[in-house]
């Protein structure tokens, strides 16, 4: 009888630690979580499709990237306890949750799939979204763990789109922001990066 007194009891206090460490955040911060670990699947969803679709650089490196991306915000989905929108989908390429990224996966898709120069486009388009989303959650949260994730990634991004701008450049394209402002985009470009694993210099 205590030893299965005893076993409840632990299994009460670890439901109880599940739902304490769920309680630490604002229904904003676990929709920002949630919605972060699908927009770095949509960016290597979307680098999958137009390296298999292009066999270039830098789409190779940089989905490999996203899946770091990709497993940083699963670490965070699993501290607090949330339900991982993209394990509820089996992971399936070019599967959303979220209407809005099933939407951005389907547009950036096709118009990758016009010519080499729409799909850096799109991946320049892709970093420029991300960039633009984590500096908005960024401001969201006071929380540590989150924020040094959301800046982990934010700082890839820059590098990404670095790449990407430096491929079309290459391409005799000069990229104009859509989605930052040019102000803010010309402040990243300028900006040296950081080499290694998630750097600017080794995408091409």
């Amino acid at each position: 009888m205590k030893k299965i007194f005893f076993a409840v009891f632990l299994l009460s206090g670890t439901i109880s630690g599940f739902t304490q460490q769920n309680n630490l955040l604002n229904q904003q911060e676990k929709d920002a979580i949630l919605y972060m670990r699908e927009e770095e699947k949509l960016a290597r969803d979307v680098y999958n499709f137009l390296y298999d679709k292009w066999e270039t650089n830098p789409f190779d490196n940089i989905r490999k990237s996203e899946q770091v991306h990709m497993d940083r915000m699963k670490t965070l989905i699993t501290t607090y306890q949330l339900e991982d929108p993209v394990t509820k989908n089996n992971d399936k390429q070019g599967v959303f949750t979220n209407v809005l990224l099933q939407q951005y996966y389907n547009e950036l898709s096709t118009s990758g799939s016009k010519s080499l120069i729409d799909a850096l486009k799109a991946g320049a388009k892709i970093e420029e979204l991300d960039i633009a989303d984590l500096e908005e959650r960024i401001k969201q949260t006071q929380r540590q763990d989150i924020v040094s994730s959301y800046d982990f990634l934010k700082m890839a991004s820059e590098n990404h789109l670095r790449a990407f701008v430096r491929r079309l450049k290459m391409q005799g394209v000069i990229y104009e922001p859509v989605i930052l402002s040019k102000t803010g985009f010309e402040k990243i470009i300028s900006s040296e990066g950081t080499p290694g694993r998630n750097g600017g210099k080794g995408w091409n």
